[in-house]
């Protein structure tokens, strides 16, 4: 009798694009690609960052190249990846301005509907096209396009729609062999999260809500990131992969 043999979480000779990739999450996707053997592009807006991890990967003796970029700017990202070919997309880059409903202005709307949604769809659209022999696309959502939140209603309406984009082209995109999910992590410490931390009450409201109890630490989205990049998860798309601790099990 032959046995079934499970699909490798190795990423040898696969190209990687992640946005976002200096700090927080986009770093640690970046990372665990690397570790699992692509070749890693990082993206991000500061040239010195960049360097700075570019050089610890080569140290680690992990592939990676950076393109400093505003992915706001559509026409730039056109150019600084004209003739790239990559099998895994992250779109990682994100931001969050939180605050009630009452007090959200025009430029908070702009600036986070502007990355978290009009960039991660344009730069899908431009990768994609250089997928011809299919691929993985890993759109970094939240456990909030999924639950509501005081002082989040922005942030939430931002994430509802990267799962709505997510499901799309995972349908449209299908026939062309591109696997499209979700990641939906919970508060992880991070830069980004460092600040909402710092507010009396919040790390126990937080923690209240969360099942396993402890807040979501970098290596946890690690593998799931593999996961979903790799062969193990040939038949996983359109798909919210939930890094809640359970969050949106209640």
């Amino acid at each position: 009798m032959k046995l079934p043999t499970t699909p490798s979480l190795r990423l040898d000779r696969r190209s990687a694009l992640v946005t976002g990739a200096t700090k927080g999450l986009g770093l640690a996707a970046a990372c665990a690609l690397a570790q699992a053997g692509a070749r890693v592009t990082l993206v991000a807006r500061n040239a010195e960052e960049l360097a700075q991890v570019v050089e610890a990967f080569r140290q680690g003796a992990l592939q990676a190249e950076a393109v400093a970029l505003d992915i706001n700017d559509l026409d730039a990202i056109r150019d600084a990846l004209a003739g790239a070919v990559f099998d895994i997309l992250v779109n990682n880059a994100g931001t969050n301005r939180p605050k009630p409903l009452a007090e959200t202005t025009q430029g908070d709307y702009d600036a986070v509907m502007g990355l978290n949604v009009r960039a991660t769809y344009f730069v899908t659209q431009h990768v994609v096209e250089s997928m011809p022999s299919g691929g993985s696309v890993i759109n970094m959502s939240s456990q909030m396009g999924h639950v509501g939140a005081p002082n989040r209603s922005l942030y939430c309406a931002s994430k509802a729609a990267v799962e709505g984009m997510t499901k799309a082209m995972a349908v449209e995109l299908g026939a062309q062999g591109i696997r499209v999910n979700s990641l939906c992590p919970t508060f992880v410490e991070t830069p980004m999260t460092a600040p909402f931390f710092q507010e009396p009450g919040f790390r126990e409201t937080v923690l209240a809500q969360i099942p396993l109890g402890r807040i979501g630490q970098l290596e946890d989205i690690m593998g799931p990131v593999v996961f979903l990049a790799s062969p193990a998860a040939a038949l996983v798309t359109g798909s919210a992969l939930m890094v809640d601790g359970g969050w949106t099990a209640h």
